[in-house]
């Protein structure tokens, strides 16, 4: 079977419980999940919502990542999901997920899964502030 179970680009909401499932393993002895959510302030600012948009070629270059890191750590099962479209305060903008047999493994292995994410694939963020103004923030700069 597979290490990688599930890797989407998405516009539709996210599902803890969906990634919790596909990463399920008895051999794992650790999982980890990482969600990252639109937050109400960046640096001081307001933000009233978020919007992502990703490049044709997101959902491989995010299959890539997946591959890099479940080669380079012992994973038993690797998932992850980013959401594109609007988003308000509080929904889920991207979900990892990694099992290994032991937790070490298992934290290494999604940090790298979630900064490899953050840093090469082509997903970009548009902040709206409260006074108005609007950011974009390419994926290498993180959220």
């Amino acid at each position: 079977m597979d290490v990688i179970r599930l890797v989407e680009i998405r516009d539709t909401a996210l599902s803890v419980d969906e990634v919790l499932r596909a990463v399920g393993d008895h051999a794992a002895g650790g999982t980890t999940l990482f969600i990252g959510t639109v937050r109400e302030q960046d640096e001081g600012r307001p933000v009233t919502r978020l919007s992502y948009s990703a490049h044709p070629s997101a959902e491989a270059e995010l299959r890539r990542v997946a591959e890099k890191v479940a080669a380079d750590f012992p994973v038993t099962a690797l998932a992850a999901v980013h959401r594109v479209g609007d988003l308000e305060l509080g929904d889920l903008a991207v979900i990892v997920a990694v099992a290994c047999a032991h937790r070490a493994e298992a934290f290494a292995a999604s940090r790298r899964l979630i900064d490899d994410l953050k840093r090469e694939v082509p997903i970009w963020k548009n902040q709206l502030f409260a006074d108005g103004s609007a950011e974009w923030v390419g994926a290498c700069q993180g959220s």
